[in-house]
């Protein structure tokens, strides 16, 4: 660190969002690393070390809206290339962990710079390719949130190391924040590439050496992804890319003694699982692990009496599916007052069955395909039970088409049973349920929303009555 400066990085903004309009620069440009991609199949070794590794066993990575499309053949780890990986991060550790802040975040604001010039068509195009996602959904996550993520976070771990205890009088009292001891895993999802950046280098921005395990449905973005940040300068051994058998890997990973911390999305069900092994490790570690995790989500949208239904039939259709519902954050039930249920349900069954479906380069498509034969699966096993289940109707869409890609059209399902498993559970795709309550049970629907299902991540209120906004905000 220099002793010879006080540094103060670049202001942070919000990565402008390009529209990819018919006629612009932009599109034409990003057709061109569509077509680039398209017309070769990568090769995308693991990397320990800063070295690419082959082990003998591959995975076709291969496009959901296209599965007989090859993107890449990916190279497949197991428990001996987790333990090269964690030797090679925790080498890495002691150069790494000594260099000055400013100098960590010089790479990753060199990243970010690369990635919003540069690298931008070849990263949204990975996106695009290898998760099914819109040139528009692709931008908003790998470029413009990705870049945030870099640059802000650059921002908040100066402010973190500004955060100084007061002094007595004849001391100087000061605070340092040290790198864990260790190694870190990250272990991210498919659905936003920016996550999958993000959750190893943050970690790394404050000094960890970090061993990730990305999806292995999104494999495509995570190699260039990878390749972005040797291109700004990050050393060899700082991160490490292992692909392989999910379970498999992870255990290998917190079984090792050096585990310093876990930075996690994905499904509940994991996280709780990865939680549990590490709890039950805790006397083989040199240190106690720190585990962040962010997990699922059963998103609600209540709507008062006093909703603008105009205003809400947007949110649900946009809420629900965008990125074919494959968010956290997207809405998946909806709980509307009897009184506006007539003209929501028209607006609906008008509108869903316009939203176009199919191959992501074709720029006119508002969805592409969900991620894989599991996550179809799962819809269509969802849409058929709520077309036999008692009390449940299918409103609108439903279709499935596995023929050429992993096609599930945008659906509204309506219940009368208010405990619905399709109300409680993350299906995770483009299924929209919705229950109507009697105007006056208001506030006790808020307290069904509360209880009919453990997740609390999103949600919300649509009202233009300020008590009904009031109460829900006390509920």
């Amino acid at each position: 660190m220099s002793a010879y400066g006080s540094f103060h990085p670049p202001a942070p903004v919000n990565e402008p969002v390009r529209s990819y309009a018919p006629g612009t620069p932009e599109r034409a440009s990003l057709q061109s690393a569509l077509r680039d991609l398209s017309g070769q199949t990568a090769d995308i070794p693991l990397v320990i070390g800063g070295q690419a590794v082959w082990t003998g066993a591959t995975d076709p990575v291969v496009t959901p809206h296209d599965t007989a499309h090859v993107l890449g053949n990916a190279a497949q780890g197991g428990p001996a290339e987790m333990e090269a990986a964690v030797a090679a991060a925790e080498r890495a550790w002691p150069d790494w962990s000594r260099l000055g802040w400013e100098d960590r975040a010089a790479v990753f604001l060199r990243a970010a710079d690369l990635l919003a010039g540069p690298w931008r068509d070849t990263i949204n195009a990975a996106t695009m390719l290898g998760q099914s996602k819109t040139a528009h959904q692709a931008e908003i996550d790998a470029a413009c949130e990705l870049c945030d993520f870099l640059r802000f976070n650059v921002t908040y771990l100066r402010r973190i190391l500004e955060d100084q205890p007061e002094s007595a009088a004849g001391t100087w009292n000061r605070m340092e924040y040290r790198p864990l001891e260790g190694f870190v895993l990250a272990v991210t999802p498919f659905n936003f590439t920016s996550i999958a950046g993000n959750l190893p280098t943050a970690p790394a921005l404050m000094g960890n050496t970090v061993v990730w395990k990305p999806a292995q449905n999104a494999l495509l973005s995570a190699h260039f992804l990878l390749q972005l940040l040797g291109a700004a300068g990050l050393p060899d051994g700082v991160i490490n890319l292992v692909m392989g058998p999910p379970a498999e890997l992870v255990q290998t990973a917190i079984a090792q003694p050096g585990l310093a911390g876990v930075h996690f999305t994905g499904s509940t069900a994991v996280f709780q699982g990865i939680w549990s092994q590490v709890g039950e490790n805790i006397p083989r570690y040199r240190n106690y692990p720190r585990l962040v995790g962010e997990t699922g989500g059963k998103d609600f949208i209540v709507a008062h009496a006093s909703a603008d239904v105009p205003a809400l039939a947007t949110a649900i259709l946009r809420g629900s599916f965008e990125y074919q519902g494959q968010k956290c954050s997207a809405s998946s039930r909806v709980y509307v007052a009897d009184t506006l249920w007539p003209e929501l349900r028209q607006r609906l069954a008008d509108e869903v069955p316009g939203i176009e479906v199919g191959d992501v380069q074709d720029f006119t498509n508002f969805m592409g395909a969900v991620i894989d034969e599991k996550a179809f699966n799962r819809q269509q096993a969802a849409i058929a039970e709520a077309r036999t289940a008692p009390a449940h109707e299918v409103l609108v869409g439903g279709g499935c088409d596995g023929s050429r890609g992993w096609f599930v059209q945008p659906t509204v399902i309506v219940t009368e049973d208010p405990g619905s498993r399709l109300l409680r559970d993350e299906l995770f795709g483009p299924i929209v349920t919705v229950h109507v309550y009697p105007e006056r049970e208001y506030g006790a629907t808020l307290e069904l929303v509360d209880r009919t299902s453990p997740y609390g991540l999103t949600g919300a209120i649509f009202a233009t009555d300020r008590h009904a906004i009031e109460q829900a905000d006390r509920a």
